[in-house]
């Protein structure tokens, strides 16, 4: 018998929804909020008020365009964290109100977890390849770099991640420091494929085992756009190009390195790339490259899954279904992964 899951994001400034049956995808509504651009980044409290005014439509459309009411659902799947607290708070109050209701089962989902198994979700009339298990997923976003050795749908394993700040959020500050507008990483991404990514050389740091550090490579950014300016207050201008793309190179360069060398200590060679940061072109080139070079099988998300999505949870929210793993009323929301 079919299992129809509702899926509900809200851990930052995506409120989405959306509806699968098993793992196939019926819908996946997205409604952005444009507020945060003209202050360079998310703003809490006005993220946590988006979400309340679309969390409504959204579920709605999400519904209607699978064809169900909310009658046909059998659990619903949301976000418990990490992510904002206001913004969380959305999302599981009303997942919560909703199961109350209508006497659903609710299912609580790890946004990180979310965002690996999104390559599991199926679509209708087309043949999507799966991982392996046991893979491995590098997961990069702008608030988190890791290195996730998937043993099981529900059984993963951090073996490498930032110590300090993410790969998108060097991405965004960089971009930032440059002017450039925010979300500062796609904008990068595209300058950067019109410049040389051997103009110049930024810090790489020496990190032990498989764990990640960006801060001393946004540091070294800074001070050479100072020491640059000085000599010339249109270096920047001129040579915006070169500065994304040798930026993008160092930034995937770094990742890269520690990717590499966990699939050589662990012996695996399904590799999986997900979060914001895998739309990246510079990064999604790197993975197949690396991937052709050393006999990986690769797996890269459809750009429009790179983003925060439900489709995602919904998924997780399926396998978990499977298990049995509900949770009650008394579920609350949590900002850290630690706490999940």
């Amino acid at each position: 018998m079919d299992t129809i899951i509702l899926g509900i994001e809200s851990s930052c400034d995506d409120t989405s929804a959306a509806v699968l049956r098993n793992t196939t995808l019926l819908s996946n509504v997205i409604a952005s909020q444009k507020v945060h651009e003209e202050w360079g980044g998310v703003i809490p409290e006005l993220a946590s008020r988006a979400h309340q005014q679309n969390i409504v439509p959204v579920v709605h459309k999400a519904l209607s365009d699978a064809n169900m009411t909310i009658d046909d659902v059998d659990a619903i799947a949301f976000t418990r964290g990490p992510g904002l607290m206001g913004s969380l708070l959305v999302g599981v109050s009303f997942a919560k109100g909703l199961a109350l209701a209508k006497n659903i089962k609710l299912i609580d989902v790890n946004h990180l977890l979310g965002h690996i198994l999104v390559h599991f979700v199926d679509k209708e009339g087309e043949d999507i390849k799966h991982p392996n298990f046991p893979f491995i997923c590098l997961l990069v976003s702008g608030g988190h770099s890791q290195i996730v050795l998937m043993k099981s749908h529900l059984d993963m394993e951090i073996i490498g991640k930032t110590i300090d700040d993410a790969a998108g959020e060097a991405f965004d500050k960089c971009a930032k420091v440059m002017g450039l507008p925010y979300p500062g990483g796609p904008v990068v991404d595209k300058l950067a494929q019109k410049g040389d990514p051997n103009a110049f050389t930024f810090a790489k740091p020496s990190v032990k085992n498989f764990d990640y550090s960006f801060s001393g490579l946004k540091t070294s950014f800074l001070y050479f756009l100072q020491d640059k300016i000085e000599e010339d207050t249109d270096f920047i201008e001129k040579n915006k190009n070169d500065l994304c793309a040798s930026l993008q190179k160092t930034i995937i360069d770094i990742l890269m390195k520690k990717l590499i060398k966990a699939t050589k200590e662990y012996n695996i060679k399904e590799i999986a790339v997900a979060g914001g940061v895998s739309a990246n072109s510079g990064l999604r080139n790197a993975i197949i490259n690396a991937g052709e070079k050393r006999g990986w099988n690769t797996y890269i998300p459809e750009l429009k899954f790179t983003m925060d999505n439900a489709a995602m949870i919904a998924s997780v929210g399926y396998f978990k279904y499977q298990q049995n793993q509900f949770i009650g009323m008394d579920a609350t929301p949590v900002t850290r992964q630690s706490e999940l």
